[in-house]
């Protein structure tokens, strides 16, 4: 994620986008109808989703992610995960992106944690609620994790509960960025202060960061008492949020490391690094080790247009094709400010749709209401989405909608081709 301004298409730009939208969703429509006529889809499979070359797969069946990024389920009450994980169900999101947090200093108060653990603020603005994963331990001068009711527990819950609404999940193992502690917590352990490489480089963090994927990975869930290795609810690992690690030998090195690591606990489930690519444009996708491509936009953080930011989906996608794997756009968002949002979302995540060669989207980020029954300010990215019945929210629906029948779609397109009808 990343601060952003506004920034607004051209009239003209966005009535022809609007017209391809509308002409392809009659196309998917139809094309849809048709698909469900042939064979309905399978909507109660649970298997582990895979990759067949640069698309998704589950059970044999064309997989397209239509999700959302949510950044305190792991630390929310109750109430406020299980209205994060409805509103996903309301949204027709399929795959709800999460970070593995908060990470603190020592609980006797003797490291110092690098963000306000103490915050008495709402969840979504990082009133962490006495929550942490894992902290350091002055005794062992090694991380310790935290499998208590205000640790580990917390990631069950989550589980468990996206389970239930067959929701799938990405979990990053660890935020690269210190909001709630994360990779710069680590660093700070032993004296960083949170250079691009450390994190990457020292022995000690390097160490730290494996004991936290190991104790995740082989985890058994306390709630429902399947090892998350063996659990199909999670749609991958993710070895970090946007790990912006430089210089990219220093990072490709530690991808390579860790993804070897990931590979060696669980072989089930697929693994991306994270990385926003913005910079790297996707070079770890050459690691054996790593089994899909992540990129994170914000056109108001770039300083480009809408259409400028359509292209480069355009340009992503093409990726996928040229590595062999899937690309999905993790990140992405326009802020509340630009009043041509709603229908900004709709030409992008149109776009999407109609590329076969583009796995699918996550927009940032779903935000519910919090315990206090209100949804919480966001005046800063200002790219919150709510379950609210506005224009935006429709948008989002709309498409999601649109990326399933998409994916009917290829599905019926496919089964023509190997029945060798036109």
């Amino acid at each position: 994620m990343r601060a952003s301004s506004k920034h607004r298409q051209t009239a003209r730009g966005a009535a022809v986008l609007r017209l391809l939208w509308l002409g392809l969703f009659a196309w998917l429509s139809i094309s849809h109808d048709a698909a469900a006529r042939a064979k309905a889809p399978d909507k109660g499979s649970r298997g582990f989703v895979t990759r067949n070359g640069h698309e998704f797969s589950l059970n044999g069946k064309i997989f397209r992610v239509a999700g959302v990024n949510n950044h305190y389920l792991t630390y929310g009450s109750p109430v406020e995960v299980t209205r994060v994980l409805d509103d996903a169900v309301a949204m027709k999101a399929n795959v709800v992106r999460i970070f593995v947090s908060p990470i603190i200093g020592s609980t006797d108060g003797s490291v110092a944690n690098v963000f306000n653990w103490n915050s008495n603020a709402d969840s979504s603005n990082l009133g962490v609620n006495g929550v942490y994963m894992a902290s350091f331990n002055p005794k062992t001068q090694a991380m310790e994790i935290n499998e208590g009711a205000n640790g580990l527990q917390r990631l069950d819950f989550v589980v468990k509960e996206a389970s239930k609404r067959k929701l799938r999940l990405i979990v990053a193992f660890v935020d690269y960025w210190a909001y709630t502690g994360g990779s710069r917590q680590i660093s700070a352990w032993y004296g960083n202060k949170g250079d691009d490489r450390f994190f990457a480089e020292d022995a000690r963090a390097r160490a730290d960061y494996k004991r936290l994927v190991q104790a995740i990975v082989t985890r058994r869930n306390s709630l429902s008492n399947v090892v998350y290795r063996d659990d199909p609810t999670i749609f991958a690992w993710e070895l970090a949020n946007e790990p912006d690690i430089q210089p990219f030998s220093v990072f490709n090195g530690w991808v390579a490391e860790m993804a070897a690591f990931v590979k060696s606990l669980d072989h089930r489930h697929l693994l991306a690094s994270g990385q926003s690519s913005l910079q790297y444009k996707m070079a770890e996708l050459r690691l054996p080790q790593v089994d899909f491509g992540t990129w994170h936009g914000y056109a108001s953080y770039q300083k480009i247009s809408a259409e400028q930011f359509a292209d480069q989906i355009t340009q992503y996608c093409a990726y996928a094709v040229s590595y062999g794997k899937p690309v999905i756009l993790e990140e992405f968002g326009v802020p509340r400010s630009d009043p041509d949002r709603p229908q900004i979302y709709r030409n992008w995540m149109a776009r999407i749709a109609a590329d076969d060669r583009c796995a699918g989207w996550l927009v940032w980020r779903l935000v519910s209401r919090q315990d206090s029954n209100e949804y919480p300010q966001d005046d800063h990215d200002q790219f919150d989405i709510h379950n609210d019945g506005s224009p935006v929210w429709l948008a989002l629906q709309d498409s999601a909608g649109l990326m399933t029948m998409a994916q009917t779609r290829r599905k019926f397109v496919r089964q023509q081709e190997d029945r060798g009808q036109p």
